[in-house]
């Protein structure tokens, strides 16, 4: 009789042991996905509105042009001694980090769009290598802009009074941030570039892998 009680004891046992065994192998593998790139989706934070604005070879360019493309954002102004160049020219090796037959875009605003015309985007572009198959500068009416960069994608721009100028160029302040888009113009990650603690090597493998997370989504 004492048979039964004791094959149940060991079967209980037994049964605990393989239940440890696969709680530990789920730790581990969730701590190893992510390594593999099976990090969590992206939250969607916001949905892109639709808009129409100028690039810099003087095309119109709207929603549709960058539905099923993921694309990262940001907002400057030529004529910015500040963070601009150092913005602009971490999107240059954000292009230079994309590989050559990914669909992915960039997407550059100006804040200024009275000195900011197409043929100015484009000589400034052309400064930092862009391909304009690929990296987007956009320009419009101040109102067309602040609908996109602020209201859809969640960018600064404020115009400073000329009683608060440092200087000629020091015209707005605006956000440092890459935002980045998905394929069903979805607001799903936003990165800050500058500041301190901001480590922009660090910040650009980021953003290429939120890139190649975001295009593998259907």
């Amino acid at each position: 009789m004492d048979e039964i009680p004791q094959r149940l004891s060991r079967t209980l046992w037994i049964g605990v042991g393989l239940l440890i065994v696969i709680l530990a192998v789920a730790a581990v593998l969730s701590r190893v996905e992510p390594r593999r790139g099976r990090a969590a989706a992206p939250p969607v934070l916001g949905q892109v509105a639709d808009f129409s604005l100028t690039n810099q070879n003087g095309q119109t360019v709207t929603l549709a042009n960058l539905r099923g493309h993921v694309w990262v954002a940001d907002i400057i102004f030529t004529s910015c001694a500040g963070p601009c160049p150092r913005m602009t020219k971490q999107m240059q090796e954000l292009q230079d980090g994309l590989p050559s037959g990914s669909e992915a875009r960039l997407v550059t605003l100006t804040t200024d769009p009275n000195t900011d015309t197409p043929a100015v985007l484009k000589s400034y572009a052309a400064r930092f290598g862009a391909n304009p198959d690929r990296w987007i500068f956009l320009t419009g009416t101040k109102k067309e802009i602040a609908a996109l960069a602020i209201g859809s994608l969640k960018l600064t721009a404020i115009e400073k009074k000329p009683e608060e100028r440092e200087n000629p160029q020091d015209l707005f302040i605006h956000s440092t941030i890459f935002v980045v888009v998905d394929k069903q113009a979805r607001l799903r990650r936003v990165f800050e570039t500058e500041g301190e603690g901001i480590d922009p090597i660090r910040a650009r493998k980021e953003i290429l892998a939120t890139v190649r997370q975001l295009q593998r989504e259907r």
